[in-house]
């Protein structure tokens, strides 16, 4: 008397069902998917001091652009308007060659102002650009 388990004769079945597991891991992806999109990185909303009252850095390897929440415009922690900012910046790369520009903007400035700084950089040709997040 011999028992054939899982051949033509109807005996149980040693295979997964992957129908389920895939549903699940879709069901996951879907829930990441959109708690990623609703969560933000915490680095992009800084609120900015004053920066009159900033203390001076000692870095010199950088210029450093700050847009302040009312859309003004600091270069080296000197104000400089929207027009102006162009020949800030080359100015400032005439004096101290091409460096890395770190920009800080408020959580509240307006784009308009990041997006003039990003194409003033590209004007003095400065292609290193960085955003402060800390």
């Amino acid at each position: 008397m011999s028992m054939a388990v899982g051949g033509p004769g109807g005996g149980p079945k040693a295979d997964i069902n992957m129908t389920p597991l895939i549903d699940v891991l879709l069901v996951l992806l879907i829930i990441f998917m959109i708690l990623a999109a609703i969560v933000a990185p915490p680095g992009f909303e800084k609120q900015l001091g004053d920066p009159g009252t900033a203390p001076p850095t000692t870095a010199v390897r950088t210029i450093e652009v700050v847009v302040n929440e009312l859309g003004a415009i600091f270069v080296d922690g000197k104000r400089s308007g929207e027009r102006a900012l162009y020949a800030d910046l080359l100015a400032t790369v005439r004096h101290r060659g091409k460096l890395h520009v770190a920009l800080a903007a408020d959580v509240k400035a307006p784009y308009s102002a990041i997006i003039r700084v990003l194409d003033a950089a590209k004007f003095a040709g400065l292609d290193d650009v960085g955003f402060v997040t800390s």
